[in-house]
Formats: structure tokens, sequence, C-alpha cells
């Protein structure tokens, strides 16, 4: 016996003795065998010259009712139960070019451990401990190859001494045909096949994913009588056996019309019911069936021929693309040895679902159940009338086909066609061969169910089978969630695991995802309630987190929770020579056309003895590398903002809290904006003791030992409808009132501004206000606009590059308005542009800032001062409400090495005679 074939998209099956379903060839086996095959002779004999469908007898019904029973008792006698503690089924999977993470390799080590599967994986036979030993056929039970390992896989198993059971994949264009028998011929031999009598156009066998074009000629002819259909239709057929020829057809099809040319998976029955409606949707189900049996049957023969001894229990999944041309019989235009969904959409991950769907169905279908067919039964001769004996593989095959149809599943038969004369009473006394016994087993089934599947779909895994009533969602878990990239997850995703965690590089900003239920009835929303299914997730650095909740349509039933950290930049530690590099803009977003993006050599002089007059002075990132053609080999740690031709100082904590002393700081604006706030609280204090996410006004009494107040108005409150938010104005004055008694000078400090919202006439309303207000001669600082928005992001507005570069002209106006007015301006749109990709957490990605909880030093382990050091003790801000915090507060700090940069600029214009240095 050759070696037997069965591959299931691009997958390689191997059962060996061990998963039992060993049967010797040339002897029956005992009493049980042997009634099976007199029965088989003695009453199942049939007709070999009838035409035309005709209803199966009672004789035909009760003499198939005999075989299952017979075969339903063989199973019970010899099946023994594989369970602990005897020896553990092992699937290897070589996974070749796919990534663990791969959606794919993660469904075959779920489908498998469910069905009691010991999964190891490996990219090649080559690397696999259980395939370098023993000839690569001992130690497993079930070997799978994916594509881009099957050469690999086919070199090791041509060497094997397998048992004559053995599953080998089949041959795809390209691998010599010598290897291993092949269960679909190569493209050449579908080629020859193309004649004119079969339903196929010429050329139209290959292995390609590439979309086909709508064919110009496919409109329905003028006169066409009704219905008319136009249409590409892609079907999954999967092949069990080519001698003699079992398959079956997979319920789902991807669709494309001459109305809507972007395709959409639609179950095959329901689309032929909308289009055709209920009989004549019946007869063109009938002609898929037919073209496709047909072409399948020409290819069994034309290897019957060429190839005897052809395995019995060979699988293969092949798309078969198929043309309605204003009829309702199809032609085949395309036939692919793979899973195709070229026409689909993959921005939903429309593919990768459908996929596996396809794939997990045609797993639980092919895989044995936990039992196997004992070879130590007593050998028996064949006795009977005849003494007619089943070759072991042909009652295999027969057990196998008459479990598959049992069961409830997504794949209807394809072939022996029920259509047959076969299914009439006999007129022959000739012995019934195993086709004609298979084609009794189909028939008997289809008069079975013909009734029920047309009042229901048979329950699959995409509506689970204890789902009573349709529409319910009673098993509130996923199946898989669907990430581009794709996440690796810890640990591996498993429906009843609910807590997940991922890490990805620096340079990955965005995340899209998709859960997908297990349950078609029930909802699955990211972060809230009516939240969207599948969405864009911008990836601050550090941790974010991705809530996934499954709802029944009310109420929410799970929670899924995906918790992502991104690593910061790469760095590289410098301990010997370098040089100094600088960039004003990164080349992956360019801000300014005219100026060069990312690192250029910079010339390092002697540092600027001239102190920075203003906040707004254009500068530079400066950072230490080994090359300046290579971001790789910086020390990112030491990154630096450097001004052109002066520094900032930088105010340490003795003078900023001398500086800060019966002064009133008020800020308005938005996130950023607060950021700064608590920046300049935590630098003051050297603790942050209190902080939150407000979008109110907020105001803090006892900063600085009480010597020190800061309020903080936001704006815009964007949640708001148009007609209820405040106006810029309002918003002003409401901060102004609350922040009384003020001082008409520097004394009270007013911060304006916020990542995109500002304009030049905001600053003319401030002038106007605190003209108003008798408060002319406060200190106004103005921060200007920042990088954010820039990600394609659901749920928020997403810039365009030339509304970027809009937004740089329009920094540049906002800080010559501001100046044109007395103000002080800082340029924060220049600083954030070079680093737009260190954002930290929030949709928008235009946080340069995060507050995270910090453990107060202790005494002994107090240090010297820097502006990142915090220590406890000191009396910490407190609401208006006049609550204190006890002693034992939670204390927080503040991180975010780009928001520190430009609120010690903001310190160092609230303090200019502070302590010279460098602002790093």
């Amino acid at each position: 016996m050759r070696r037997l074939l069965g591959s299931a998209g691009g997958l390689l099956f191997l059962p060996l003795r061990t998963a039992g379903m060993l049967l010797r060839r040339r002897a029956c086996a005992g009493p049980l065998l042997l009634a099976l095959l007199c029965l088989c002779y003695q009453t199942l004999i049939g007709g070999r010259s009838r035409s035309g469908p005709q209803r199966p007898t009672d004789e035909v019904l009760m003499e198939t009712r005999r075989l299952l029973s017979t075969l339903e008792a063989l199973l019970r006698e010899t099946q023994v139960q594989l369970s602990p503690p005897g020896p553990p089924r092992r699937a290897v999977v070589l996974t070749g070019r796919h990534l663990p993470s791969d959606t794919e390799v993660q469904l075959y080590q779920r489908v498998l451990q469910q069905m009691n599967y010991e999964v190891h994986t490996s990219r090649y036979a080559e690397t696999s401990r259980f395939l370098r030993t023993q000839q690569g056929a001992g130690g497993w039970s079930l070997l799978l190859c994916l594509s881009s390992s099957e050469r690999s896989c086919l070199r090791r198993i041509a060497s094997s001494h397998l048992q004559q059971h053995q599953m080998v994949r089949p041959t795809c264009p390209g691998v010599d045909v010598s290897v291993a028998s092949s269960l679909i011929p190569s493209r050449q031999v579908l080629f020859l096949l193309s004649e004119p009598d079969l339903p196929m156009k010429p050329h139209s066998c290959g292995l390609t994913n590439h979309k086909l074009p709508f064919p110009p000629d496919s409109r329905p002819p003028v006169q066409a009588p009704p219905p008319a259909l136009v249409a590409m239709v892609n079907v999954y057929v999967l092949v069990t056996s080519m001698t003699p020829l079992t398959s079956f057809l997979h319920d789902i099809s991807v669709v494309m019309t001459n109305q809507q040319l972007r395709g959409r998976t639609v179950k095959i029955r329901d689309f032929l019911l909308q289009q055709l409606g209920p009989a004549a949707s019946h007869h063109a189900l009938g002609q898929v069936k037919r073209v496709i049996g047909e072409v399948l049957q020409a290819v069994a023969t034309n290897e019957e021929q060429e190839s005897a001894g052809r395995c019995a229990l060979c699988f293969q999944l092949l798309t078969f693309t198929l043309l309605f041309s204003g009829t309702i019989t199809p032609i085949i235009v395309q036939v692919n040895t793979e899973l195709t969904f070229s026409v689909l959409s993959d921005d939903a991950f429309s593919r990768q679902i459908t996929k596996d769907l396809i794939l997990e169905d045609a797993l639980s279908f092919l895989l044995p159940p936990l039992t196997h067919l004992s070879s130590d039964a007593q050998d028996g001769g064949c006795r009977g009338t005849h003494g007619v004996c089943l070759p072991q593989d042909q009652l295999l095959l027969l057990l196998l086909f008459h479990q598959r149809l049992k069961k409830p599943s997504a794949f209807q038969l394809l072939y022996p066609s029920t259509s047959s004369s076969s299914c009439s009473s006999p007129s022959s006394s000739a012995p019934l061969g195993v086709s004609d016994l298979l084609l009794r087993i189909s028939c008997y089934y289809e008069l079975q169910t013909d009734i029920r599947a047309d009042k229901a779909d048979q329950p699959t895994n995409q509506q689970p089978a204890s789902s009573q009533r349709k529409g319910v969602c009673v098993d509130p878990h996923l199946r898989q969630i669907y990430t581009d990239p794709p996440l690796v997850l810890t640990p591996p995703f498993s429906p009843r695991v609910r807590e997940y965690r991922a890490e990805v590089a620096f340079d990955t900003v965005t995340v899209r995802i998709r859960p997908e239920p297990v349950s078609a009835a029930c909802g699955v929303h990211l972060d809230e309630q009516q939240g969207p299914r599948m969405a864009n997730y911008p990836v601050g650095l550090g941790n974010s987190r991705i809530s996934i909740l499954v709802t029944d349509g009310v109420e929410v039933m799970m929670i899924y929770t995906v918790h992502v950290y991104r690593e910061s930049r790469p760095s590289l530690p410098m301990f010997g020579d370098h040089v100094t590099c600088s960039f004003m803009q990164d080349c992956g977003l360019l801000v300014r056309p005219g100026v060069p993006c990312g690192l250029q050599p910079h010339t390092v002089s002697q540092r600027p003895v001239r102190t920075c007059s203003s906040g707004h002075v254009p500068g530079r990132w400066v950072v230490p590398c080994l090359s300046c053609s290579d971001n790789r080999t910086c020390d990112w740690r030491e990154v630096a903002w450097q001004p052109d031709g002066c520094h900032h100082l930088v105010v340490d904590r003795p003078q900023l809290q001398a500086c800060m002393t019966d002064r009133k700081v008020l800020f308005i604006g938005d996130s950023t904006n607060r950021g700064m706030m608590y920046f300049l609280m935590e630098r003051v204090n050297s603790s942050l003791e209190d902080w939150g996410k407000a979008h109110d006004l907020l105001v803090y009494r006892n900063l600085n030992g009480g010597r020190t107040q800061v309020s903080y108005s936001y704006y815009p409150q964007f949640w708001l409808e148009r007609n209820r938010r405040p106006t810029f104005e309002e918003a002003l004055l409401q901060l102004l009132t609350r922040s009384r008694p003020l001082v008409n000078s520097n004394q009270t400090v007013l911060v304006v501004g916020g990542v995109q919202w500002l304009n030049t006439n905001h600053l003319r309303t401030v002038r106007e206000v605190l003209d108003r207000e008798s408060l002319s001669d406060i200190l106004v600082v103005v921060k200007s606009l920042g990088m954010g928005f820039h990600l394609p992001v659901d749920g928020v507005r997403s810039l365009s590059a030339v509304e970027i570069q809009n937004l740089f002209r329009e920094n540049g106006n906002i800080i010559s308005t501001a100046k044109s007015l007395g103000y002080e301006a800082i340029d924060t749109f220049s600083i954030t542009m070079g680093r737009y990709k260190e954002f930290l957490q929030g949709r928008c990605a235009c946080h340069f800032h995060e507050v995270e909880k910090f453990r107060p030093l202790k005494p002994s382990e107090n240090t010297k001062s820097t502006t990142s050091s915090t220590r406890a003790g000191l009396q910490s801000a407190v609401l208006d409400t006049g609550q204190e915090l006890g002693s034992k507060a939670q204390t927080y700090r503040v991180t975010g090495p780009v928001n520190q940069v430009y609120s010690e600029i903001l310190l160092s214009r609230l303090c200019p005679k502070g302590r010279q240095g460098v602002n790093r």
C-alpha cells in the first residue's frame, strides 16, 4: 500500500500505531467482521444500469440500516478508550515560516489540546526531537505540516518506515511527485483534464491567492429567462478519498456579484435561496455539487489509471471558484490547492477569520475521537456463502464515512452523489463494491436529513449545538483575538483564560484588534459596552490596557483584558569614543519637508554661556552615538534638547520654592497642559500625593507649605454637545473667579495652551479678558501646539501629513502673536515633533507625561535632589474642599522625558534667576 496523503489547507496528518487505527492488511478481524462481509455479499447488491434519480426502496433502506447497525457493533466491540494512565496522544506541528503568534498555529494547538493531544511545535522536521529519532516515525501520533514546511516534512517522511495507515501531505506544484503520492494531482494533470466536456474553463487550475477579475462577459443575456444569476462564488471542498472518491462541501462561501464587487462571506445555501427562491436554489445547489463532482471524478479516474494503490484515507481542502453567468449551472474558472480568500477585504481580518473557521471545522470533522480499532482481535478466515472479504483500508473508510455523516457538521456531502440511480432497488446479483456501499450510506443519511436540513441549519462550530435558541448568547467566550501586527499573548490564547500580556517593539505604535466570539449571538465591544467591535489602538510607551467586553446585547457577561507593554527605544550604552548626532524630525513623519530628517552629524562646541531669552528658541535633540547613520547605536538615555546658541536654566528645588512663594499659577487647557501642572506641583512639593485625570476645575491651596496656590480649568469640554460647551472666555472667567484674590503682577501666572485646539483668537481673548478684569500685568505663558492625532485610530480624528504640516505653520503664528502681546511662549510643537513616537497612554497619541505610583524614599535612602527625584515628608496639595491627606497617603510621580523638557523650560521662565545648568 502506498503512503497515505492527507491535507487540510496545507496540513500533514500522520496518525501512527499509538493512535490505534491500525488494521492488518490481509486478514479479516473476528466474527463481527466476518458477519459484516457476509452481509455485504448476501444482501447489498445493486443495479448498474438504471438512469435517473430514484428514491431508495424499503428493501434497500432496510439493508442499509442493517449495514449501519453492523458498523456500529463493530465500533463498539473494537473500541479501546485512551484514558490516563495510558500513553498520551502526541501531535507534532511543523510551522515552517509561520510565527507562534499566527492565529492559524494557535488554532491547531487549541483544537488539538481540546481533543486531548499533547502538542509540540517545531519549525521543520530536522529541528523536531520527535522526528530526528527512529527514522522520523516514532513517539508521535499526529503530524501537521503547515505551508513552507512541506519540503522538509516530505524529505523526512520519505526516508521513514511508516505504518500503512499513515497520512502524508499531498504534493504541491514544484514538489517532486516521486517523494510521495498525491491526493490531488499537479497543475499539469489538471490542465490536461480541462476538456470541453468538463464544466470548467481551460487553464483554470493552479495555486494563487490573487483576486480574480469579474469577467466582463458575465452579464446575463438580454433575453435570459429568470432567474438570471450573475456571480462569482468561492466554495471550499474537503476531499477525504480519491479511490473511491468521497468529498464534502463546506457551507461557507465567498460571493462576489456584478452589483457587489467586494466579496462577502455567506452560506452557499442562503445565498442561492436569496437570489433564486426555494425551488431554483435547491436545483442550483445540486448543479454546484454536480459540476465539482464531475471534475473530481475525472481526476480520480485519471489518477486511478496512472497510479494503482492510491490511498483511501487521504484528505485535502480545495478552493473552487465558480462563475454563474445568467444560469443556475456554474462553470469552474479556477481551482486552488489552498484555501483562498483574496476577494475578501483584509481590513477586518475577514480572510483569517473565515480561514480559521473552515480549518477548525475540518479538524473536528476529520480527526478521529479518543478511540481506536484494536489490531489484537483474533484473525479469522473469510468464511460465508462466497467468502468475500473487504480490505482493511476500505473497511476503515466505511467506518469513518459513517461517523462523519452521522454527526452534525458544517460540511455537507458532495460525492458520492445521492442523485445516482444506485439508490434504487437492486437489479443485479453482482456484489457491491466499496463505492456502492458508500453511496448506499449517503443515500440513507440524505433521506433522513433532507427535510430537517431544509428547515434549519445543522449546528456547527460557528453556532454551538448547546445553543437551543437562535439569537441568545449562551456561551459568552471568545473564539480568538485577532491583532495586526500579531501579538504573542502570554499565556497563549484560550477561550477560558481572560487576562493576557503582550510586548511590542518600540516602532509598533498602533495595534488593530478584533475579538471574535464563539457564538454569533454574543456581542463584542472594546473598552466600553457601546464601544466598537474592532478598532485601531495607539500603543504608548510602557503599559496599555485593552478591555474586551462580551455581552448578550443588554448586560456584560464576560470581560477579557489584554495588557500591552511597548518597549522603549533601543539604547546602546556609551563606554568609549562616540560622536554627537542631532535631529529635528523623524523621517517617518515629515513635518518640515525642506529640513533634513533623522540623525545628522552635530558639531559640539563649547557649552553656550548665554542663557536663552525665551522659551521658544529654536533647537534640536542631541544624542551620543557610534554612528549617525544608525540610530540603533545611540545611547537614548542621554538624549537632550539643545537650543541653538543658548541654554535654559535649571532651577533647583530650594530656589524654586523661594521663587514660587506667595504666587498663584493658573492653568487653562487640556490634559497636556495638566501634565505640566502636575510636574510643577511635584517639583515644588518634592512629591505628588494627589492627582487625577480631572476634566473640570480644581484648586490646590496648600502647595509649598501653603505658600503657593495652583488652579486648573479643563478646556475645551469636548464631551458636551456644542451648544452646551462653555466658551473659552467663560472658562477663563470662571478660573479667575475661583482663584481670587489675584494680584495684578507677575506673582499671578496664567498658563494657557493645549495640544491642537489653541489659535491666535484665543490669545486675543486672553488679552481682552485680562484688561477688563484689571489683570493686564500678570505673567502669561503660552504653551504652543504639540504632536498628536497623527495615527489612524478609531474614535478620534486623524490628521493627514498635510494637515500636520499646516499645524507647524499655525504653531509659528501662535508664537508670533504671543510675542506681540508681550506673553512668554514655549514651543512644545518643535520639541515633540522629533519624538512623536514616544507618546504615552491615550487615544490621541499626544500625551508625553504619565503619573504613576512611587515608593517614597526613606530618610536613609535620601540622596541629592534632582529634577526627577522625589522624597516624602512635605505637605501635599489639597483640593478646594479643604480635605487634607493623611501621612500614609499614596505618593505619585510624573514621568515622561519629553514632558520634563518643556516643563523645565516653563519653570525657567517663571524663575529666570535660578541656578544655571543645561536642561536635560
